[in-house]
């Protein structure tokens, strides 16, 4: 487990020269013999393992996306589909390890039996758990975790209390939806591994809205862990009822990029229920890697960035467009290799979510942490779409700008973006909705005016129509009780 000195203190280069070690030694000692995926990878293009000495060294090595996985799931051979997986066998062990360490292995099996040897290589390796992608974009993909991955969870987690600065007299409640998905199972067991009082009662889909908030007045906790449209739908109706939650002043959120905008209106709605000195903090994770990263809490109006594990990862920022790795504080797509991993392992993994301000590697100034953070302002690659507004041509929208806007906007208090066909005839050209519940003083005429000017600007569209709703209306559109996650974006045009 966690050793007593904080490695997220330490110096960066001696964290660096850790990361280094760390990267060479798991390639050559764990995922060159024990994946068929990447060993067929690597030698296909003649790279060795003993070549990876450091970051570096990485360069050469292709790159591994979604559609690769998304492939191998389609595959109908069973050992295909599994050769991501760190498989390791006694055969394995004598053709491709490094001879010191196979001698280890092989000294085992001759002092205490093959069948020790067996046991101590599933006790390790074999997976135990799993958790998968929601499939908003394509089919779910599963990523599998063996006894040593549960263990790094529990460290990912303790790190991540520590990083918020959680007490462990402080109680807290997570509303993340119960399912097979990271975001629920990482805060579980940070919760477990820091020894912190914390009900995880599954979100709107278990317990629903009335229960969670029962739960927060009879346990009354200082943080509330959960998707920021979510959260922000239970303190509403939390606020609806006259409560005071003066006790609740941190809000800790996943799962959606975070402008200013949207945690002051979080924050303020916490201080109208009598809460103090509020923080809103930020989590980021995606599934492939089986772990996530947290802001350390600051003033609403600035984001520490994420505080990485530079002894468990690899980040690299990447142009999208080359595939060029970018220097520091530099825009570009995040890439994640795992140097401390069993069950699926990923080498350069190309996330698609598009950092701007990249990766620096300075102490964090409010915290004193040394390690790399990655900045918060992380949009998804999935949600830059073509949309053909006229019959001539497609024009490119990045809905995650229009999504950051609507969110950051003063007056809108929740929303819905559809994306159809012009009288859902199929040959027609594509619209954009708006279907939006404003904050009581708003005004109607005076808004959508506003708001497709602010569009046009920044954002070159307008929205060819915008519906007003009450909060019970929409809500219901983007099943806010019943969704794992509220769905905010919904093209409806029907897929070729």
């Amino acid at each position: 487990m966690e050793k007593k000195v904080n490695i997220l203190f330490q110096p960066w280069k001696k964290l660096k020269r850790l990361q280094d070690e760390k990267l060479s030694f798991f390639i050559r000692r764990y995922l060159y013999p024990f994946s068929p995926y990447y060993r067929k990878l690597l030698d296909k293009h003649k790279i060795k393992p003993s070549q990876i000495k450091r970051v570096a060294d990485l360069g050469p090595i292709p790159f591994t996306t979604k559609k690769d996985l998304i492939n191998l799931q389609k595959s109908r051979n069973p050992e295909e589909r599994l050769s991501i997986l760190l498989k390791p066998s006694e055969e394995l062990i004598k053709k491709y390890l490094p001879k010191k360490e196979a001698l280890k292995f092989l000294l085992s099996s001759i002092l205490k039996g093959k069948q020790h040897l067996k046991e101590n290589l599933e006790k390790e390796f074999r997976p135990i758990f799993l958790t998968a992608t929601a499939g908003t974009t394509s089919q779910p993909i599963p990523f599998l975790y063996a006894s040593y991955d549960m263990d790094n969870l529990k460290i990912y987690g303790k790190r991540i209390i520590d990083v918020m600065g959680m007490k462990k007299d402080e109680r807290t409640l997570n509303v993340f939806p119960f399912a097979p998905h990271l975001a629920f199972w990482q805060t579980v067991f940070a919760g477990l591994a820091s020894n912190v009082f914390m009900i995880s009662t599954g979100g709107g889909r278990t317990v629903g809205t009335k229960g969670n908030i029962r739960t927060i007045v009879k346990v009354k906790p200082k943080f509330l862990i959960g998707t920021p449209s979510y959260v922000y739908h239970i303190l509403k109706t939390a606020k609806e009822r006259n409560l005071k939650l003066e006790f609740l002043n941190r809000i800790v959120l996943g799962a959606a990029r975070l402008p200013q905008g949207f945690k002051r209106k979080m924050a303020d709605l916490l201080g109208s229920m009598g809460a103090k000195d509020v923080n809103v903090i930020g989590t980021y994770g995606f599934t492939e890697s089986r772990c996530a990263w947290v802001e350390c809490p600051t003033d609403i109006g600035v984001s520490s960035g994420y505080h990485t594990y530079p002894d468990r990862e690899v980040f690299e920022v990447i142009d999208s467009e080359t595939g060029q790795v970018l220097p520091e504080g530099q825009d570009g797509e995040l890439v994640y290799t795992g140097i401390d991993a069993r069950g699926t392992a990923l080498l350069r993994y190309r996330t698609g979510d598009l950092v701007k301000g990249g990766i620096v590697y300075s102490p964090c100034p409010h915290c004193g942490r040394t390690v790399p953070r990655v900045s918060s302002d992380i949009v998804r690659a999935s949600n830059v779409k073509s949309i053909q507004l006229t019959k001539i041509k497609g024009t490119v929208v990045n809905l995650n700008n229009i999504e950051y806007c609507l969110d950051n906007d003063p007056e809108i208090d929740d929303w819905q973006i559809e994306i159809s066909k012009k009288d859902d005839d199929p040959f027609e050209i594509d619209q954009l909705s708006l279907y939006v519940c404003l904050l009581k003083e708003a005004k109607e005429d005076t808004f959508k005016e506003r708001i497709n000017q602010q569009m046009l600007s920044q954002q070159e569209v307008t929205f060819n129509k915008v519906v007003f709703l009450n909060n019970k209306e929409l809500e219901t559109r983007i099943e806010i009780e019943e969704a794992v996650k509220a769905k905010k974006i919904v093209d409806r045009r029907v897929k070729n």
